[in-house]
């Protein structure tokens, strides 16, 4: 893959592999840095848009995102910079962009290297590849700007977040006590919705300590959950929880996982490797999941600071049982809706409008953290697989699974609608 430059071919090309490399790269440093989920996908979409705004400068099929994204400014080609290679600018641009929002995006300059090495030695010469530098580092800037007018870097003036303790309310759990994660999320800027508010669906199942309620009906159906050995493996599969703690003698040992929108932009990277994607096609995939997953964070966390809704294990433990464990480690925030439903429907809506709705795969991105790969005849299976994962991990009602499905493909079809983009840009 890194030397996946190509000496003769003109314009210059580099491998489209390359963006999914990008792409685990940042993976990789948001693992080091506990990267929590929303803030993730947030990486991803200013990383992606600004490979993609070099594409739009440079490949008549594909347009800006001015006009397009909430408040995206109108970028210039940079001026007096013709000698460079558009398709690394790209790759350039992306991981500039990472370097400078993640904290430790430092660790990424060793990629970079070894990228523009291989391109050198693939035979691209030293004025181009300083030209595409400094492209990059343009168009970086700008989007780096983007990013900061979205509003995250405010959050840290509001008051800290504290649990109501009210019955039926949210409040941390064992073995870590995590404070609850980004709950002011909803404040930030999202790129496509109106607000983040624009798909709040049904509101939960209202709780009750009444034993013939709704609501304990739906704590015994996870209390009662046989926990068959296929279904567990489902629940460990998707976890994707990059907070959890694990039980050694004295010791709480942390367990570093990828996240779950990291999860599915792996998947859009195998999708598009199969499908023999260009590299232009491949960055625009990319930036529309990137997108689609910030904004479906934003309508889920949305939510879930609304309702406020006690997770499964405190409910059960107080309720029905003082010594129910759950599959899964329970996530430090409330539980309606289920993230992992609403992201993995949005993200599902928007790879099946790029690759169809019958395009069969193998899951390969968990193999790294030794679980074994997983096939799927669809997006859309995948997506249900994730979403029922929750249930029986033991982590969410099933109400929250269903109704997160729910706004998550509403939020898809938005994002798909406002995008606007065509399934024939670039073929192949």
């Amino acid at each position: 893959m890194l030397a996946g430059c190509k000496k003769d071919n003109k314009p210059f090309d580099i491998h489209p592999a390359v963006v999914g490399t990008v792409v685990n790269e940042m993976t990789d440093v948001m693992v080091h840095d506990v990267t929590n989920p929303p803030l993730g996908a947030r990486f991803f979409a200013y990383a992606c848009l600004a490979g993609y705004e070099v594409i739009a400068q440079n490949d008549s099929a594909y347009r800006s995102m001015f006009g397009v994204l909430n408040n995206y400014p109108s970028i210039k080609r940079p001026e007096g910079i013709e000698n460079h290679a558009y398709q690394l600018t790209a790759a350039l641009a992306m991981l500039e962009t990472a370097r400078k929002m993640q904290p430790s995006g430092a660790l990424l300059r060793k990629y970079q290297d070894r990228l523009i090495d291989s391109c050198r030695k693939a035979g691209l010469d030293a004025d181009r590849i300083a030209g595409s530098q400094a492209y990059a580092l343009a168009i970086s800037k700008e989007i780096l700007k983007y990013a900061k007018s979205d509003r995250y870097n405010r959050i840290s003036n509001f008051p800290r977040y504290e649990p109501s303790r009210l019955p039926g309310t949210w409040y941390p759990t064992p073995p870590g006590y995590f404070p609850p994660v980004e709950p002011y999320f909803r404040t930030v800027r999202p790129f496509t919705l109106d607000t983040c508010s624009q798909f709040r669906g049904n509101p939960p199942v209202a709780f009750s300590e009444d034993k013939n309620s709704a609501f304990f009906k739906l704590m015994k159906l996870n209390y009662d959950d046989t926990k068959q050995a296929e279904h567990l493996v489902m629940a460990a599969y998707w976890d994707c929880n990059p907070f959890a703690l694990e039980n050694r003698g004295h010791l709480l040992v942390g367990m570093k996982k990828i996240s779950p929108g990291a999860h599915w932009m792996g998947i859009t990277n195998i999708a598009c490797g199969q499908a023999k994607a260009d590299f232009a096609k491949t960055t625009l995939v990319n930036t529309s999941v990137a997108v689609g997953l910030m904004d479906s964070f934003m309508a889920c966390w949305d939510e879930k600071y609304l309702s406020n809704r006690i997770r499964p294990e405190t409910a059960i433990r107080k309720y029905i049982d003082p010594s129910w464990k759950p599959f899964l480690q329970t996530p430090p925030f409330p539980e309606y809706l289920s993230g992992h439903s609403v992201i993995s429907t949005t993200s599902a809506i928007i790879l099946t409008h790029y690759f169809g709705d019958k395009f069969a795969y193998t899951d390969t991105v968990e193999e790294r953290f030794g679980l074994k790969a997983r096939k799927f005849a669809s997006f859309a299976a995948a997506a249900q697989e994730s979403a029922m994962s929750r249930f029986y991990g033991g982590i969410h009602f099933m109400d929250a699974v269903t109704n997160g499905q729910v706004q998550g493909a509403r939020v898809g079809e938005w994002v798909v609608k406002k995008l606007g983009v065509k399934q024939q840009h670039s073929g192949r």
